[in-house]
């Protein structure tokens, strides 16, 4: 099946098509250029049974704000019917709909356009009514507290409140799949308030944030990760430090009869276990929506590899048992391990949640 997908290089749209890709549907990215030629667009989508509209402007001026979202709206239904094409529509509007506001307001106006194509042409419509959204690769400083927080905090920055006020908050693979269960219905719904996972303050917020930098960024603890929307907190904070503060080397304890390191410390528990790898041979080629890793090589000599899924760039972090030392495994990153010496590697693996063979949370995906 394909689904058409405008913003699909945003926050929203990137998460989205890994999703649905994964789901085995043909993803077509819609750019903002194609709006400005109708013929373009709509060869687009002429085969596309499900659109999904993220693309949209939601800071700059007021005036431009308004006349893009609403632009934007016109051109899309101007497409469709230019191709006289009625796929199943799915808008991204905001629970600011609510709110007098330019935003708001824009929002609700490119809804009524759709309202009014869809009952032209007895198709099927529905205008996603969205909360503040959070999560990995959030573009920091533009529309979203936690990303800006979570920037700041990994880059030596002091946060601020600016307004402390509740925050309705839903965690952007929550989004994606109560997405997913739309489509897959071909939801008959109108108007769907998409369900928040938690409301907090602001400050609420950056007192969790701030408490994840203390422990972990700067103690190596892995904090209290009590709740599916603690682990969500913290993979979204995780998601902002720069790749290259890894491997961070081990503190060697020596006497007598040895060598002690240290591998995780941790305050939740989980499951930990040790993999021998012989030489030239690799592990991995997978990634995680949700599960936290720690790849802890103590023996031999190893090539550990991650790649953003949806990008090209590859990180490598060579590691030796000689200098223990360990790397943090983003989610939604392929990652491997690859032992390059010439005797057995030995690499100590933790995760923060037990083994679930009906829900591994694993997907195969080369780096």
């Amino acid at each position: 099946m394909n689904i058409a997908i405008t913003g699909q290089s945003g926050f929203i749209g990137n998460h989205l098509t890994n999703y649905l890709t994964q789901k085995c549907f043909n993803v077509i990215p819609v750019n903002k250029e194609l709006f400005s030629n109708s013929q373009k667009l709509s060869c687009k989508l002429k085969d596309c049974s499900i659109v999904i509209h993220l693309a949209g402007m939601n800071r700059g001026l007021d005036k431009e704000v308004h006349e893009c979202n609403v632009y934007l709206a016109s051109q899309l239904v101007n497409a469709l019917e230019q191709e006289n094409i009625t796929p199943y529509l799915l808008f991204a509007s905001s629970i600011q709909e609510e709110i007098d506001n330019v935003y708001g307001r824009s929002k609700k106006e490119a809804t009524d356009i759709f309202v009014k194509w869809a009952k032209r042409n007895n198709a099927t419509f529905t205008s996603l009514i969205l909360p503040n959204i959070f999560g990995p690769f959030c573009k920091p400083n533009y529309n979203s507290v936690i990303a800006t927080f979570c920037y700041q905090l990994t880059h030596y920055q002091n946060p601020i409140v600016q307004v402390d006020k509740p925050l309705k908050l839903i965690y952007v693979n929550d989004l994606v799949e109560q997405i997913y269960k739309l489509i897959e219905t071909s939801s008959k719904e109108h108007r769907v308030y998409l369900k928040a996972d938690r409301e907090l303050l602001v400050s609420e917020i950056l007192t969790l944030l701030t408490h994840f930098k203390e422990l972990y960024f700067e103690k190596n603890i892995f904090p209290c990760l009590k709740d599916a929307f603690t682990v969500q907190l913290f993979n979204t904070f995780r998601s902002y430090i720069d790749p290259d503060y890894f491997p961070i080397k081990g503190k060697v304890q020596s006497d007598e009869r040895g060598n002690l390191v240290e591998a995780v410390k941790e305050k939740t528990g989980g499951q930990m276990f040790y993999s021998s790898t012989k030489p030239g041979k690799t592990r991995g080629n997978h990634y995680h929506r949700r599960k936290i890793e720690r790849f802890y090589v103590i023996k031999g000599v190893g090539s550990i590899r991650i790649r953003k899924i949806g990008t090209d760039d590859v990180f490598e972090y060579k590691v030796s048992g000689d200098e223990p030392a360990f790397v943090d495994i983003p989610i939604h990153y392929a990652h491997n391990i690859t032992n390059i010496g010439n005797e057995d590697l030995i690499t100590l693996f933790w995760a923060n949640e037990l083994f679930n063979p009906q829900d591994n949370d694993t997907f195969p995906e080369n780096v």
